[in-house]
């Protein structure tokens, strides 16, 4: 087991919430990692003896035939223990946990770059153009789809993301939309089953017959990937009567709730999210007062997206309308060919600052923790002992250049479950 020390972090965000601080800020800190688990949190002065008594537990318990620190077995002694831990100096920089995206359309093929440029001359965005990525999607082979992935995994890890979500939905298909969620699963526990994305083009005078295989021989194929279903209910995509009948056969099959909501115009997506008992609804760009009533009634995540208004030149989300009615909110990138081509955690934290009403410290956390409770992990988001160690050490004294310094490579350095990245 592999056990690192990273000390002297100028400023440590654990998103466990103390003196009224959400993200539980400390100073002088430092954080022990056992393994792919965080082992102790505190401050840096105490770090010295948190090691010797985590070493001191691993003797006694393998001197005992028992269990390690977590849980874990170990069978090696303090003196070895001691000599395989790294110590990292964090240069009184800032430490956060490893952001959560809960929300990417990471598997798929073709480019829409033309779009973008249009969009930017003044052509409004329209649902429609998923069904140029669906083409490109099905014409791409197994190979060149899981090259494409893995890059855009090293993309996300570069950034300091350390768990995300992935939809399917550019199949719609059987065959496609399987392997498109076979292969997501390849890379991340956390897959979405989005058959219901748009109506493909073949089944464009046969909407009720697209909704029965969505709901039938499509689902039976993504199930055995997946723990989410989604529905993009909206205008130009699916009904809030469609998107209930497929989410209702979604949860029938075992898997839980997502809901796209909201994003081009006012509609039944977020009330319809809350109903189902969805994990989060996401977009939520057009609101009314009887959404974010519901909202803050309920566990559903309301997830921004500021990345499709920045590239489609929407209207943002209002965070702070949310954030003030007791909404919580996560962050989330929508990586995606058409209406958000970022990865970047990072750029989305200024965007929510800069545009939609955010402090720098409600940002990072929507982005982290907030990301968590969309996905219903009580594992990552956070820094306390038995988490999973994801961490990032920015090249900056506090979390607030992430928003400060917009545009900067600021992540130095990131640990998945314990292993730099």
């Amino acid at each position: 087991m592999t056990t690192t020390l990273l000390t002297h972090i100028g400023e440590l965000t654990t998103n466990i919430e103390r003196d009224g601080d959400p993200c539980g800020t400390l100073h002088d800190a430092a954080v022990l990692i056992e393994g792919d688990r965080i082992a102790w949190v505190g401050p840096a002065a105490a770090a010295a003896a948190a090691a010797a008594a985590a070493n001191a537990s691993h003797d006694r318990e393998s001197a005992s035939g028992g269990r390690g620190l977590g849980n874990r077995p170990t069978s090696r002694p303090p003196a070895a223990l001691s000599r395989e831990m790294e110590v990292v100096d964090a240069g009184a920089r800032a430490v956060i946990p490893g952001f959560v995206d809960s929300h990417t359309h990471l598997v798929f093929g073709g480019d829409r770059a033309d779009e973008f440029e249009a969009r930017m001359t003044g052509t409004p965005y329209a649902a429609g153009g998923i069904r140029r990525t669906v083409a490109a999607t099905r014409a791409a082979t197994d190979d060149e789809l899981r090259a494409r992935l893995a890059g855009f995994v090293t993309e996300l890890h570069r950034q300091g993301t350390t768990t995300f979500e992935i939809k399917t939905g550019y199949g719609l298909t059987v065959a496609d939309e399987e392997r498109l969620a076979r292969l997501a699963a390849e890379v991340t526990p956390e897959v979405t089953f989005l058959g219901a994305h748009v109506v493909p083009a073949e089944y464009a005078d046969r909407r009720d017959a697209y909704v029965d295989l969505v709901c039938d021989e499509m689902l039976r194929a993504c199930a055995p990937h997946s723990r989410w279903i989604d529905v993009f209910c909206e205008r130009g995509a699916f009904t809030a009567e469609e998107a209930r009948r497929i989410l209702a056969a979604g949860v029938a099959h075992g898997l839980e709730p997502r809901v796209h909501g909201n994003q081009l115009g006012p509609g039944e997506g977020v009330r319809l999210a809350v109903a189902m008992g969805a994990a989060s609804v996401d977009h939520c760009t057009y609101l009314d007062d009887e959404d974010v009533t519901a909202l803050a009634g309920s566990d559903t995540v309301a997830t921004l997206l500021p990345g499709v208004e920045f590239s489609t030149r929407q209207p943002y989300p209002d965070a702070r309308r949310l954030i003030d009615a007791g909404v919580t909110v996560a962050l989330a990138s929508d990586c995606n060919p058409g209406s958000s081509f970022t990865s970047s955690m990072p750029l989305m934290i200024a965007l929510a600052v800069r545009e939609m009403g955010m402090t720098p410290s409600e940002a990072v956390w929507a982005a982290t923790a907030g990301g968590a409770r969309a996905l219903r992990r009580d594992d990552v988001g956070a820094l306390a002992p038995g988490m999973r160690a994801d961490l990032v050490l920015l090249d900056a004294p506090t979390r607030v250049h992430l928003a400060y310094r917009p545009g900067v490579p600021l992540v130095r350095t990131v640990w998945r479950g314990g292993v730099p990245v």
